[in-house]
């Protein structure tokens, strides 16, 4: 097991909703051995930070702090001209016959929707499609979610010729790492959620890539919404402030791009 995939399963089971799971385990096994107090605090501490990270007004903090960071990143982004401009993963899941024949849409996909209208626009002369899939690299039948981004940039009529499939990549780290290795010194138009542009420009400022951002995906503002729903808990504020949160952690500790130069 890598640590990439270690770390992502510890971020997976100590975020909601299934750190509410771990704490309820934790409960019973406390309980059996007769720690009686500590296994209330254990299923206590679980659903208070299930309820909290539910909580719009603590999503709206958690998210502001990397939107406000994209915002001035994006603004500080030359307006042209790019050698490339690349799409992230996370946009389309991968196909895996047979159970799945197609590949599906995820809330993401305005990543490869927008690349599509920069290179219409004359913005690049090419796409990057960039992101793998552990199914295809384990040998399994998936299809890469590169392969994915291609099909959808097909239909919004992107000629194949213009388009550059990394299909290699399992994480943001790789994502940089090989976009880096096919444009060398050239200058892209990295595009991803916003609540992932600072990681992103960092692990690029590592990379020494030259690149510029651009941000989709962006949480709806408070103002937006209808008032109840800046107040009432609810799993799609929860499924944010994860996000947020995953992200934060890897902006403050996670060290495994600072050698991303090759």
């Amino acid at each position: 097991m890598t640590s990439y995939i270690f770390l992502k399963i510890v971020a997976l089971l100590v975020l909601p909703p299934a750190s509410l799971a771990v704490g309820a385990v934790l409960c019973l096994l406390l309980t059996l051995v007769g720690w009686h107090r500590l296994a209330r605090i254990a299923l206590g501490l679980a659903i208070a930070q299930n309820l909290v990270l539910s909580f719009p007004p603590v999503t709206n903090a958690l998210v502001g702090i990397l939107e406000t960071r994209a915002h001035r990143i994006e603004t500080e982004s030359p307006t042209c001209c790019y050698d490339a401009i690349v799409a992230l993963g996370g946009a389309v899941a991968p196909a895996a016959p047979p159970a799945i024949m197609e590949p599906d849409l995820t809330e993401a996909a305005d990543r490869v929707w927008q690349a599509a209208r920069f290179y219409h626009a004359g913005v690049a002369p090419r796409i990057i499609v960039s992101g793998g899939s552990f199914n295809n690299q384990q040998g399994g039948p998936a299809t890469t979610e590169a392969d994915a981004m291609r099909r959808f940039l097909l239909d919004l009529g992107v000629p194949d010729g213009a388009i550059v499939s990394e299909g290699q990549s399992l994480n943001t780290i790789e994502n940089i790492r090989n976009v880096r290795a096919i444009v060398k010194d050239g200058r892209v138009l990295i595009i991803t959620s916003a609540f992932h542009v600072p990681r992103v420009a960092e692990l690029s400022k590592r990379a020494k890539l030259d690149a510029a951002f651009y941000a989709t995906d962006w949480w709806q503002p408070e103002e937006l919404r209808v008032y109840w729903e800046n107040w009432i808990p609810d799993i799609g504020s929860m499924a944010w402030s994860g996000r947020a949160l995953r992200e934060l952690v890897a902006l403050a500790f996670d060290f495994r791009g600072a050698s991303l130069e090759q």
